[in-house]
């Protein structure tokens, strides 16, 4: 449970009082100082919690829509569900998980822009690996890469869908998200065929030797599968 007076709570107040302001100012520097001014929180700590401010909070904002995905998968029972509608509910969890789209739609505009583009690839390749992981994954080497990266490409490809989608209930949202997860399933098929394969297999030892070796815990921070936050110190 989280104290009322702890850094944890501080930054939960700080985070709500700033989505009263985003759809009018976005992330940014404005949206920061008005939520420090709703929310009461000093300013030492705020700048403490949030360095860069409105980039920092949608950071914020984008993994506690992650963390509630992960809640809302756990409580649901998988067990009836084939492996690309869990895929695919995992999917809608989070998108769903987001009560505010304008918010979202404030952080695409943010991270599209070159300064954040990185960062923003880096949430969105986590957000892929916390559904890949809450979901039971256990690959390894090429195919640990190729999950994440073809679920960053439908997730990212839905938000924009669903950004601007006015069906009701969203419907348009989920019918062209199992579209896209049926074109990861059939991409699945193929990587199968090529492990099948002896002259596949001959091919990819390299590239697959080269990965393992960058995805043991001596690897560069930096590296796609170990991703760092920018704007956390390096050890």
């Amino acid at each position: 449970m989280e104290m009322p007076n702890s850094p944890e709570a501080a930054a939960a107040r700080l985070l709500e009082a700033a989505l009263n302001h985003v759809a009018f100012d976005g992330w940014s520097e404005t949206t920061y100082r008005a939520a420090i001014a709703d929310s009461g929180v000093d300013a030492g700590l705020a700048r403490a919690l949030f360095p860069r401010g409105g980039v920092d909070l949608a950071i914020a904002y984008h993994r506690q829509g992650d963390q509630a995905m992960r809640e809302a998968l756990a409580a649901r029972d998988l067990s009836s569900l084939r492996f690309r509608e869990r895929v695919a509910l995992a999917v809608r969890l989070r998108i769903e998980a987001v009560e505010d789209r304008e918010a979202v739609r404030r952080g695409t505009t943010l991270f599209a822009l070159p300064q954040h583009a990185a960062e923003g690839a880096g949430l969105i390749w986590g957000t892929a690996d916390a559904i890949w992981t809450a979901l039971g994954d256990t690959s390894e080497d090429l195919n640990w890469y190729t999950k994440r990266a073809t679920l960053s490409g439908v997730y990212s490809a839905t938000v924009l869908f669903w950004l601007g989608d006015d069906s009701p209930g969203h419907q348009a949202t989920w019918e062209f998200l199992d579209r896209r997860i049926e074109d990861v399933m059939r991409f699945e098929k193929l990587k199968a065929q090529m492990r099948d394969n002896p002259l596949s297999r001959a091919v990819m030892s390299g590239p697959l030797r080269f990965l393992d070796r960058i995805r043991k815990p001596s690897a560069a921070p930096g590296l796609p599968g170990r991703w760092r936050d920018p704007s956390q110190p390096r050890a």
